[in-house]
């Protein structure tokens, strides 16, 4: 997907918490860009910051120094043309709402005309494949239900920036891989810019156009890796391919460089999983 313009300008971003001799840098020195409609991963050791890097982005909170501009503003708060998609899916939706009135709650509070709500919620279930169960609780549904409708809810606010972090941790690793290739489908059908963050390093490589590799803490990007694999992906081809393995490869022996720097000690072999790198 081809990059018209900015979308999102991170410069120089940090963030301390605490003072004094119990402050801890959990940031140092971030910057990056995000150009309209790519799909961007993050990645990078436990405990780099990457959830803090999102909650500054989102607006949640207040970095320490360094800017975030969205779209040429400034974010200052939770900003009205970006959307947010959590791990905890099951922390995010009321229980005691339909699928439909979960989906629907978040354009109610932004005053949406109530048959452009209509609209926007069938599509966006639509969009999910849970056109099907739009009178269901959360409860009902399974996980990877449950986070399909936290998509939707995103989705139908029409957001020209999409924050996913770790959204697919909790799920079975057969629904991870149908919600990462909605997320695919998603993206190109909508022509959304999605920064994506995730400990998975196989499912950044699947996923991305970019992959922001961190440090460890206090984080930096260690490096901006190009995936040029085809935009056309799918689990089992693109997964197979020598590509795919170079890429992964070269991602996770940064990550492993990083956690050697941070633990200030030799980098040991790492015995890695063949199948599938996480971090």
């Amino acid at each position: 997907m081809t990059m018209n313009s900015t979308m999102l300008d991170v410069r120089a971003l940090n963030k301390i918490y605490g003072s004094g001799p119990k402050q801890l840098e959990a940031i140092r020195d971030l910057t990056f860009t995000i150009g309209k409609g790519e799909l961007v991963c993050i990645v990078g050791p436990s405990g780099a910051g990457k959830t803090t890097l999102l909650k500054c982005i989102a607006g949640l909170l207040r970095p320490t120094a360094g800017s975030v501009v969205l779209e040429g503003a400034p974010v200052t708060g939770p900003p009205p043309g970006m959307a947010v998609v959590f791990q905890e899916y099951g922390r995010s939706l009321f229980p005691w709402m339909t699928v439909r009135q979960n989906v629907e709650q978040p354009l109610k509070e932004r005053r949406i005309p109530r048959a452009e709500r209509t609209q926007r919620v069938d599509d966006a279930l639509a969009a999910v494949s849970l056109a099907d169960v739009p009178d269901s609780y959360p409860w009902q549904l399974s996980g990877g239900m449950q986070q399909r409708v936290a998509i939707a809810r995103a989705v139908a606010s029409e957001p020209h920036v999409l924050l996913m972090d770790e959204p697919f941790a909790a799920v079975d690793a057969q629904t991870r891989a149908d919600l990462e290739d909605l997320v695919r489908t998603l993206w190109r059908r909508l022509n959304m810019t999605i920064l994506f963050i995730t400990h998975d390093i196989d499912e950044s490589v699947y996923l991305a156009e970019r992959v922001l590799v961190l440090s460890g803490r206090p984080t930096v990007v260690m490096e901006d890796v190009h995936i040029d694999l085809p935009e056309s992906r799918s689990q089992l081809e693109t997964r197979s391919t020598a590509r795919f393995a170079e890429l992964r490869t070269h991602v996770y022996s940064l990550i492993q460089r990083a956690k050697a720097h941070a633990q200030d000690q030799p980098q040991k072999t790492p015995g890695a999983n063949p199948e599938r790198a996480v971090v």
